[in-house]
């Protein structure tokens, strides 16, 4: 029997950041392909075979029509719902919360789908072949190292110059890295491209030269499948936790999660490289650069046009 290795991909964040509804949902193929189209197609390329969406219930029909039926004639889809409602006993939804509870959130409300290794992505990323290659390699060896009892993650680490928008600003976290092995992540705010250099702007109006080298993270994980118990448990302990003034606020974040662990010494956490250029719409100004990024990756028989055949 085939060994289960599914893809979880966090798209119940897609409404707020299109409007009410997804039908908006920008295209950027030669063939009105958008970026998850190219996502999962290099994640089948490289070995996942279970499909996991993350959304908002309301925008299950938009999102069905508009990519899941197309999807499901080409590999096993599954649908997770992120409500911030979905609270465990005995917490209970604090008045005037209106957003859910972060990507953490978003991971655990896909365990009872999750039978296996697991890797998890943003929707509106493009992470490119290598790093789903990797990422791949990275779950099918991942194991428990004897005497050291560290759950074992990965992390697709990403080239900073390779990230980076022509239009403004970007926050990144920046990894220190030992052995191929994650030490720990900065996260560095308003950095961009100045006479072709990466700097980061402090408030204070300071600009810090960056290595443009530097490996950053893109909030491509991969998972064992006990990780879900794992959040369960530091969910409840991150409920218990609010406090009056961040009640409405806070979210259980991902990397936040994964460098506690790491700090705990809880977790090994190693990084799959990735030389290939990140894509992203950070600002509107990006989209023409990305389509043309697209067409020149068709062009270069990357990808087949129409990508779905």
């Amino acid at each position: 029997m085939e060994r289960e290795l599914s893809l979880i991909i966090m798209a119940a964040g897609l409404g707020s950041r299109f409007g009410q509804g997804i039908k908006q949902l920008t295209s950027f193929g030669p063939c009105g392909e958008i970026i998850m189209d190219y996502s999962i197609h290099d994640a089948l390329e490289a070995g996942f075979n279970h499909i996991v969406f993350v959304l908002r219930r309301d925008l299950e029909k938009d999102f069905k029509e508009i990519i899941g039926e197309r999807i499901e004639k080409h590999v096993r889809v599954s649908y997770a719902f992120q409500e911030k409602e979905d609270l465990p006993q005995p917490f209970a939804l604090p008045p005037g919360r209106t957003k859910p509870w972060g990507t953490g959130q978003a991971v655990l409300v896909c365990r009872s789908l999750i039978h296996g290794p697991f890797a998890v992505i943003n929707a509106d990323d493009y992470y490119g072949k290598e790093a789903f290659v990797r990422m791949h390699d990275f779950l099918l060896d991942a194991r428990e190292i004897p005497g050291d009892h560290k759950m074992p993650v990965g992390m697709a680490g990403f080239v900073l110059k390779n990230t980076l928008s022509e239009h403004g600003g970007v926050t990144r976290g920046i990894c220190s890295i030992s052995s191929g092995h994650l030490t720990g992540i900065t996260e560095t705010k308003n950095i961009f491209l100045k006479n072709g250099k990466a700097v980061a702007a402090g408030t204070d109006g300071a600009e810090t030269v960056l290595d443009p080298d530097a490996v950053v993270s893109m909030n491509f994980w991969g998972f064992l499948p006990e990780m879900m118990e794992v959040l369960e448990k530091r969910f409840e302990r991150f409920l218990g936790s609010l406090e009056e003034n961040t009640k409405l606020t806070k979210e259980f974040l991902l990397p936040e999660i994964v460098d506690d662990l790491l700090q705990e010494g809880a977790a090994g956490v190693t990084v799959c490289p990735s030389r290939d250029r990140w894509f992203g719409v950070t600002y509107q100004e990006d989209i023409p650069l990305v389509r043309e990024a697209f067409a020149k990756l068709a062009e270069q028989g990357a990808y087949p046009s129409p990508l779905w055949k």
